[in-house]
């Protein structure tokens, strides 16, 4: 019988006919980025119209309501801190607030200083309550010496300044000697001085002054009720010299004399 023969080489090894290349792999296409719709940009477009159109009523009627309308305008004014020395009708006269203003242009440091000019209010402080009302705080001086002028004696704060003079002396203020030649009270550094001793004074020892004599900010001396003198010099120590003073006051001496660092005295 005839053999078949084959074109087709045979498997190394002669396993049958040799392998060819095998079907190829199909390469999958790139996907490209789409671009926007043209609905799509259309919508992005009118949301932001919408937004800046929402901000810019927004901002107009905040404007309107702040500066134009009569909504946020003065119509009272609240004064605090006042006493039976000065009223708030006074403190309102120097304020010259003007009502029907928007209180957005309320000017609260002019405010304050023109209120601080009255000879009683050593500080005020001005500051808006929304919707309608302007707030003045004051803090009245208050007199710490009797001061011998011309007239009487004149009532003095711890700054220098003169509050009232009246024709006798007053009960319950010491009265102050300056030794120093002082043209203005107000501001003087030994009044100052003064002022800051009467504080620092051991309270047993405080309600028994009578008289604070000062020569400058560090000659400060007291005399007290029974007329023995404590020599306190400048506003430095103020403890140490207290407690130096309260075990000294147990001597009972004529004169105290602290005004010294570690040299605590006393005579008589």
């Amino acid at each position: 019988m005839a053999r078949a023969v084959s074109d087709r080489p045979g498997r190394p090894g002669g396993a049958g006919p040799a392998a060819g290349p095998g079907p190829r792999k199909r390469r999958r296409p790139r996907l490209r980025a789409r671009g926007p719709t043209p609905g799509g940009t259309a919508r992005h477009r009118w949301k932001a119209w919408a937004f800046a159109l929402a901000a810019v009523v927004i901002v107009g009627v905040t404007a309107w309501a702040l500066l134009g309308s009569t909504l946020l305008v003065v119509r009272s004014v609240r004064v605090t801190g006042t006493g039976g020395e000065i009223s708030a009708a006074q403190v309102d006269s120097a304020a010259r607030v003007a009502h029907g203003q928007p209180l957005i242009w309320v000017n609260t440091g002019a405010i304050a200083r023109r209120v601080s000019r009255l000879t009683l209010v050593q500080s005020a402080r001005v500051s808006k309550d929304w919707p309608t009302t302007v707030v003045i705080s004051v803090q009245l001086r208050t007199p710490v010496f009797a001061l011998a002028v011309p007239r009487g004696y004149a009532l003095v704060d711890r700054f220098g300044v003169t509050l009232h003079v009246l024709a006798r002396r007053p009960a319950g203020l010491p009265v102050l000697t300056l030794r120093s030649d002082t043209r203005s009270l107000r501001g003087s550094p030994a009044v100052r001085a003064a002022a800051t001793v009467l504080a620092e004074l051991p309270r047993r020892v405080a309600g028994q002054v009578r008289g604070v004599t000062a020569g400058g900010p560090n000659d400060v001396s007291v005399t007290l009720a029974n007329g023995a003198v404590v020599v306190w010099g400048g506003t430095d120590r103020a403890r140490v010299k207290a407690r130096e003073l309260t075990v000294l006051m147990h001597r009972h001496a004529r004169l105290y004399d602290v005004s010294g660092t570690g040299t605590a005295l006393t005579k008589g």
